[in-house]
């Protein structure tokens, strides 16, 4: 339970730091490059364990890091384009909602088992997660940009599902450090190819140097806590304690609950009604979840 609690609370570290980022005018994409490098490296620090980059290539679970990789980082590009078409609360809707994906394939995958609990708890988590996000009372959006929620959705989903599998079927609990490492590797690599695209078709720029200097630091300062969350994420997946149907619900709402709080005492955020009864109800879900 500890790993859970740790990985919501370096979770909800990384959305202050994205806040901070508005603030300060860094450049997402090249901050999150940064600090996938950042993280990266973290990965093979802490690893207990010594291989050749050969003997890396050749572990079963090579494929499944590159790809999930890959998944974050075109997933986190199109939630920032969400944020912008269609708004930031539908787009953090169709991110969240996509809980539900991991927590079926739990189900029919690995055994998890199924009570009146953990069904209620699950449908008071999709609840919470809508009501504490509507902004202004309303979830509308432009219908044109159905594709991109679905995106959204299903791609968060599947990186979640193909995590999941990896922890509970390809990687050992000594490799744990350097699959993660893997993982924001790949997506650096990913990351880089499109900073040149973009930095090509000039929607992106890294100078003057003081600009890129900034996004390097606030880079540097998301890829500690960003390694750490995945890594007690990890952990939880791989535990006794709970099943990864537990988890999966639990680490979303909590971060729901901790957000909305964070940015409500730091940053002043206001909150409606409605989005006191959606975090309320998270909790709810939280505490029936934990009972099933």
């Amino acid at each position: 339970m500890l790993d859970l609690i740790l990985g919501i609370l370096f979770f909800n570290v990384i959305l202050i730091l994205f806040k901070l980022f508005e603030r300060y005018g860094v450049d997402n994409l090249q901050a999150i490059i940064v600090n996938y490098i950042v993280a990266g490296s973290c990965g093979f620090i802490f690893a207990d364990i010594n291989l050749t980059a050969t003997e890396i290539f050749n572990l079963p679970w090579i494929g499944i890091a590159v790809l999930i990789g890959f998944i974050f980082i075109v997933v986190f590009n199109l939630l920032a384009k969400g944020a912008q078409v269609v708004g930031m609360a539908i787009s953090t809707v169709a991110n969240k909602m996509s809980v539900i994906l991991p927590v079926i394939a739990a189900f029919f995958l690995y055994g998890d088992t199924v009570s009146t609990f953990k069904i209620l708890g699950i449908c008071l988590a999709l609840v919470g997660v809508v009501l504490s996000s509507i902004e202004k009372g309303k979830l509308s959006f432009d219908k044109r940009y159905l594709w991109l929620i679905l995106i959204i959705f299903f791609g968060q989903g599947i990186a979640d599902i193909m995590f999941n599998y990896a922890a509970k079927t390809h990687v050992a609990e000594n490799h744990a450090s350097l699959f993660i490492s893997v993982l924001f590797l790949s997506a650096f690599i990913s990351g880089t190819f499109l900073l040149i695209v973009a930095l090509i078709r000039k929607k992106e720029t890294i100078l003057p140097a003081k600009k890129l200097g900034k996004n390097i630091l606030w880079g540097i300062a998301l890829g500690v806590p960003n390694y750490l969350t995945v890594f007690y994420f990890f952990r939880a997946l791989e535990s006794d304690y709970m099943e990864s149907s537990q988890v999966y619900p639990i680490l979303n709402m909590g971060v729901i609950v901790l957000s909305a709080l964070s940015g409500y005492l730091l940053f002043k955020e206001k909150l409606s009604l409605t989005n006191w009864l959606g975090i309320a109800i998270s909790v709810l879900a939280i505490a029936a979840i934990s009972l099933g």
